[in-house]
């Protein structure tokens, strides 16, 4: 399945970008201003680490429901530790709770179909090939 993505710097900004997704367009992109942004918006690794526990608790609750299971809803919280990332090494620390879970053994069991989700195979797993290329004057 091929999908778009489309990123378009906003004028007057000194980074932010604005995201249009099928569909969906007030997403926005920017850089913290420790890195000379506005501060305005998620910068790309936020997005990067919210598609991880955002896809863990969907994951969580789709088996849950199969399941018929009572979860009444999911919270995740993502630590990040990036102070590798430059040597190649990015962590990310997922605590999520299950609300309305109180038997232990479907909580854990819960907590491992979330490694199975999308998005912790694809960041874990994966081989993911970028190709750049720069767009021609009648495609821009």
């Amino acid at each position: 399945m091929k999908k778009t993505i489309e990123i378009v710097s906003e004028r007057n900004s000194i980074f932010r970008q604005r995201v249009h997704i099928e569909g969906f367009e007030d997403l926005h992109v920017d850089v913290p201003k420790a890195f000379g942004g506005e501060g305005s918006a998620p910068d790309p690794h936020d997005y990067f680490d919210l598609s991880l526990g955002a896809c863990k608790a969907i994951t969580a609750q789709m088996y849950a429901q199969r399941k018929q299971w009572p979860l009444e809803g999911v919270s995740v919280r993502v630590n990040r530790d990036d102070s590798e990332e430059r040597k190649g090494t990015y962590r990310l620390e997922v605590v999520m709770t299950f609300h309305g879970i109180e038997d232990e053994e479907q909580r854990a069991r819960l907590e491992e179909i979330s490694h199975k989700c999308p998005i912790h195979r694809l960041m874990t797993s994966a081989t993911v090939e970028v190709t750049t290329r720069t767009a021609g004057v009648a495609e821009a």
